[in-house]
């Protein structure tokens, strides 16, 4: 089963396995990150799924939409490898990815 390798606020890592089909978001809120709020549910309408992806699989992304690039435009926090998490379909080929939960705004 392809890993997600999630860092939380205070710099701990946590590798967890992620079934076909979920996000990035759903895949660290179910593994029990208090952090990562998803208030929407996964709809792009808030952006407290925010993350912030490892440099090396932003090619591997699918391209960000413009409603997500106006929720994350709102957030103090954000920078070039910023994404939010319920707008990324995990699949194998991103095996390993790293993602840091981003600092609540």
């Amino acid at each position: 089963m392809p890993k997600l390798i999630v860092v939380n606020r205070a710099g701990e890592e946590t590798a967890v396995d992620v079934a076909d089909g979920l996000t990035v978001m759903e895949a660290i809120r179910d593994n029990g990150f208090d952090e990562l709020l998803a208030l929407c549910g996964g709809c792009c309408s808030c952006a407290t799924c925010h993350v912030h992806v490892d440099p090396a699989f932003k090619d591997k992304l699918p391209p960000m939409s413009e409603d997500e690039d106006d929720l994350l435009e709102s957030s103090d926090h954000r920078d070039e490898n910023s994404r939010l998490g319920c707008q990324v379909p995990f699949t194998p080929d991103l095996d390993g990815l790293k993602v840091t939960i981003a600092q609540e705004d």
